[in-house]
Parts: structure tokens; C-alpha cells; sequence
């Protein structure tokens, strides 16, 4: 046995005892005739005392190891005259007897400490050296906490865990998709799926009526803070279920895993918001709703018609109040006008307004409006004494919400009222079923071409589509979307009816989702279900800013593996064998 305590648990009331550790050596400090060695397992830190006056041989060695040599150790735990309140192991001490170097460690290319000295590209090239940092380890350990307590909540209502295929065909609709060649079958690729949308279904078909799965999903897509090329899901799905039955249930899961995870009690019904007000008084489908500062329309007969010609011209002008910020400078100011112009917000100009101590308004636009005007304006607001007002304008109302979003959010950093460790969670329901492509000239499903229209709208979908409401809902936590589901189209006719609408012919559809739509021909039940982001959901417990830091091996944004130099290229004979050739563009 190498070990008989780990670096993390011993206490004073182990005082006396011989133990045996191993671990790596975090640092080593010289001091008069004594020797201290920090050793670090995954459970914590002890600190290790070797006495020259003791034994000289012991101590030599002592002073010839270096930073992550692997180390046996065998000693009496004594307490520690200088103790160290910020481990918890800071009590104690021990006197090293005897010792064995396992292995030998060349200099690593960063420290490994909580504030380590080396940048994302290197530490992502040594993840194996990252990952024994304790913030980095903390994080996977959180992760390992959450999906136990999911599989525990779910296993107690009625949740089997089934594994679906990870070799499937390509599906037409929504990010692209990583495939795979088939040696087999020669000229024939799988896919690697998007999510398990279709076999869930499938399973309910087939009479499981509550499944559910941590599963690894892949999109080909654009990468950022909070994507990776395969990322994880908490798959769900139900049977004999209508919208409010699977928001009940999860909004349960949520608050178990709050108190079970981060020891918060939430008691209160978690708010509902429809996608239409989401998007006029936040500009965006996942609100932070920690704080207020909600976006207010300025009406066009109260602008337009007094020279100035942006707000003439503008289709849409809308702005926000913050509360006491009415002290920013000039130079904050023109800050914001940067930030808001940036090609990836794309507005053309900030307006500005403070409300003076006495309730008037200063503006940038004093010269073109009156008193009364300024303070109509104030009062569309809802704006006092201290407050500043920012408006933007644009010629297309959703993208200028959009852009008002992104201030609203910057203000909120800003002024502090984004506290990591304070948490509000909403459903976003009412999507629009469907969004129109310019482009493509043609409707596409706005989730995917399974969700079910609200059952009072189906009427529209030959008239008027793009008026249609999806059965469909969003878990949004401090501006994250967390997870999102629907409920699904149960009915042959009404699916087929979905895929005419997004451009399928008959023979289209029957031949990508034929064996879904047989099956239903068999007995589909009622059905709908939820995928939560689970890297989303660590990172957000966490505090991180991307889930890059709760995923043990991830990718970096160009959706590489520096570390295993990945994705690379492959052996002719490979590509021979699957009948493959590569032409350079």
C-alpha cells in the first residue's frame, strides 16, 4: 500500500499517529538546519518536516527534490507551531521517518498553483499538468457532484437512463454536423449526433415513457466561451405530458440541484416570461434578470420632426435607465459610445441623458428638444434624480434591441449587479415556431422540425406561419440558457404537414425520417422533454467565464486539441481503405 491517509485529512486528532503518504511535492522551503516540503494529492496539501540534526541523509534527500517529483513519505503527524488557517490540513504536521522518490519530475512549463503563471494555449498544451491545479480539479469534481445528484433526482421519479447511438445519419436542419466515413460501406458516412432528438422520440414510442441521459452531443459550429465541438447533455424526455407537467418537474430538478450543490432554497415558483416580452424589455431570449434596467421604446411622434436626423430616420430608438450612474464622465461615456459601435454590435451612436439633483435632464441632444420634451422622455423611463439615461436607435427594431441588450448587460458588470454567486432563474416560453430566411427564401424551424405549435395557433400554419407559437420553453439562469425542450409532434399527419412547410417534399422526408414517422404510424404517445447544457451548468456553479474550465480535455477556439494535436492528418492507406481521396483547395 503506498498510502494509508491522503494529503487532505488529517487533523489534530491524528497527533501521534505514523502515517504514509504520496503524492507530488508542490514546493520546498529551506530554513536554517530544517527542510518543509508541500505535498499535493488530489484531496489537499500536508506539509512535511525534515530535520537535519535528525538525520542528515533524510534531509539531503529532502533538498534534492523538485517541483511534481512523485513521492513516498512515512512519518508521525505532530502539530504545527506556524499554523496555516487557509488549508484545512494547516493544523498539523508531519515529521518525516522516511521517504521514497516514485519518479522523478522534469521542471514543469507553469507553476502549478491557483494563480498560475502560464497562459491559456500552454496550460491547454499540459492539461495533464493543468488538471492537477485545485481550481481546475474543484471544477471536475463539481461537475462529478452534479450529475450524481441528476441521476438521484431523476432515478426517484421514475427516470430510466438509456443510451442511444453515436453513429447515426446526418439530419439536414441546424448546425452542421461532424461525420464519419463507413469502411463498410463505401461512399457512406455516419454522424455524429447533434443531440438524441429522434431516438428519444423513439423511445417514448416505445413505451419508456420517462428517459433521460448524460450524454456527449457534437455540432461543427463557430466556437466561443461557451461552446465546444462536443459538449454535454442532460437529455430528458416524457410521455403523457403537456408543457406545464415537464416545467414542474424540472423546475424541481433545478431547485434540488441549487440546495443539494450550492446550499441555496429556492421556494418561490420560478417566473414565466414569453419569447416577445424576452425580447422587447430584454433584447434577448435569455434575460439576466438580476437586476432591472429594462429596455424602454421612445415613441416616434415624440422624437422625430426637431433636426435631429438620426431619430427622423430611425425605424426604432429605445434605451435604458441606470440607476445612479448619472456621475459618468465624459470620458466613460465615450467609452460606451466605443463599445456599443463595435463591428460585433454594430450600432451607429449612443445618446445620453442625466437627471440632474433637481429632476431636469441634461442631454447630448439638449438642442433639438425642450424642457417638456426631456422630461417626457424621463418620465418614459421612469428615471430620478442621479440616474442616467442611454438610448440607441437603429433602422431595425430587433437588431437595435439586440444592441441595447448588450449595453444593458455591460451597465449591469458595470455598476455590480452581476454578482457571480447571486442566481435568477426563468422559463422563456412562446417561441415563434418558425424564422423566416431571407436568403434561402424559405421558413426554418426556430428548435427543430419535431417541436409541436401551440395547439391554438395549428389553424395558422397555411395562412400565416410566421405568426405561429411553438410549444416550447427555455431555462434561462443569469442570462445563460441553460436548457431548452418542447413539446413534440405526436401526430403523422401534423408532422408531415411541418416538414411541407420547411421545404421537404414527401419523398424528402420519408427518406431522412421515415423511421419516425412509421413509427408513430404504430402509437406515439403525447410526448415532450428537455436537454440541459451541462458544462453550461457547472461553469455558471462554478463562476467560470467559459466551460473550457469544467471540461477535462477540451478544445481550444479553433475546435483544436493542442494537446493530442487534434484533428490531424491521416495515412494514405487509411484514406485508400475508406475510399477516400483529398484534393487541396
Amino acid at each position: 500500500m503506498y498510502r494509508t491517509k491522503t494529503c487532505g485529512e488529517l487533523r489534530l486528532s491524528n497527533m501521534g499517529a505514523t502515517v504514509t503518504l504520496a503524492g507530488w511535492v508542490q514546493r520546498s522551503r529551506r530554513m536554517g538546519g530544517m527542510t518543509f516540503v508541500d505535498l499535493r494529492d488530489r484531496y489537499g496539501i500536508t506539509q512535511l518536516v525534515f530535520n537535519q540534526d535528525k538525520d542528515a541523509d533524510l534531509c539531503e534527500q529532502a533538498n534534492k527534490l523538485g517541483r511534481e517529483f512523485v513521492i513516498q513519505v512515512t512519518g508521525i503527524v505532530s502539530e504545527r507551531s506556524n499554523k496555516n488557517a487557509h488549508i484545512p490540513t494547516g493544523d498539523i504536521e508531519i515529521i518525516v521517518a522516511g521517504m521514497q522518490v516514485l519518479n522523478c519530475a522534469a521542471t514543469p512549463p507553469f507553476t502549478i498553483e491557483d494563480d498560475t503563471d502560464g497562459g491559456d494555449d500552454i496550460r491547454m498544451k499540459y492539461r495533464y499538468l493543468d488538471l492537477r491545479r485545485h481550481a481546475v480539479r474543484a471544477n471536475l469534481e463539481l461537475r462529478h457532484q452534479m450529475t450524481a445528484e441528476v441521476r438521484n433526482y431523476l432515478g426517484g421519479k421514475s427516470f430510466i437512463e438509456v443510451e442511444t447511438p453515436m453513429l447515426i445519419s446526418s439530419t439536414p436542419e441546424g448546425a452542421r454536423d461532424f461525420v464519419v466515413p463507413s469502411r463498410m460501406n463505401p461512399g457512406q458516412f455516419y454522424a455524429l449526433p447533434q443531440s438524441p432528438q429522434t431516438f428519444k422520440q423513439l423511445l417514448m414510442v416505445s413505451g419508456f415513457d420517462r428517459y433521460f441521459q448524460i450524454v456527449k452531443c457534437f455540432r461543427d459550429e463557430d466556437l466561443r466561451a461557451d461552446r465546444q465541438p462536443e459538449f454535454t447533455q442532460i437529455d430528458c424526455e416524457m410521455s403523457f405530458v403537456e408543457q406545464d407537467d415537464v416545467l414542474c418537474m424540472f423546475e424541481g430538478m433545478t431547485k434540488h440541484l441549487f440546495k443539494s450543490i450550492r446550499n441555496i432554497e429556492l421556494t418561490e415558483p420560478f417566473p414565466r416570461m414569453t419569447w416577445a416580452d424576452a425580447m422587447k424589455f430584454y433584447g434577448s431570449d435569455k434575460p439576466d434578470i438580476r437586476f432591472g434596467m429594462k429596455i424602454a421604446e421612445l415613441p416616434a411622434e415624440l422624437l422625430r420632426g426637431h433636426g435631429f436626423a438620426p431619430f427622423n430616420s430611425a425605424a426604432y430608438v429605445g434605451g435604458i435607465c441606470a440607476e445612479g450612474a448619472a456621475a459618468y464622465t465624459r470620458k466613460q461615456i465615450d467609452a460606451l459610445t466605443d463599445f456599443v459601435k463595435r463591428p460585433q454590435i454594430g450600432a451607429k451612436g449612443l445618446i445620453y441623458a442625466r437627471v440632474e439633483a433637481d429632476g431636469s435632464l441634461k442631454s447630448s441632444v439638449d438642442k433639438f428638444y425642450s424642457p417638456d420634451e426631456l422630461l417626457r422622455i424621463k418620465y418614459l423611463f421612469g428615471a430620478g434624480p442621479g440616474d442616467l439615461i442611454l438610448i440607441i436607435y437603429g433602422d431595425d427594431a430587433m437588431k437595435t434591441r439586440k444592441q441595447l441588450s448588450e449595453l444593458r448587460l455591460e451597465m449591469g458588470g458595470r455598476l455590480g449587479l452581476r454578482d457571480k454567486n447571486s442566481f435568477a432563474c426563468l422559463w422563456v416560453v412562446d417561441f415563434p415556431l418558425l424564422e423566416w430566411s431571407e436568403a434561402d427564401g424559405r421558413f426554418y424551424a426556430m428548435h427543430h422540425p419535431f417541436t409541436s405549435p401551440k395547439p391554438e395557433d395549428v389553424h395558422l400554419l397555411d395562412s400565416d406561419p410566421g405568426a405561429v407559437s411553438a410549444n416550447a420553453y427555455d431555462m434561462v439562469i443569469n442570462g445563460v440558457e441553460v436548457g431548452g425542450g418542447s413539446i413534440r409532434i405526436h401526430d403523422s399527419e401534423l408532422q408531415q404537414r411541418m416538414f411541407r412547410l420547411l421545404g421537404f417534399t414527401d419523398e424528402q422526408a420519408l427518406a431522412r425520417f421515415g423511421f419516425l414517422t412509421n413509427a408513430f404510424r404504430y402509437g406515439a404517445p403525447p410526448h415532450g422533454g428537455i436537454a440541459y447544457g451541462l458544462d453550461r451548468w457547472v461553469s455558471l456553479f462554478a463562476g467560470l467565464d467559459s466551460i473550457r474550465d469544467c471540461i477535462a480535455f477540451p478544445k481550444n477556439t479553433s475546435g483544436r486539441d493542442v494537446m493530442i494535436d487534434a484533428p490531424s492528418t491521416i495515412d494514405a492507406s487509411q484514406l485508400e481503405e475508406l475510399n477516400l481521396s483529398i484534393t487541396a483547395k
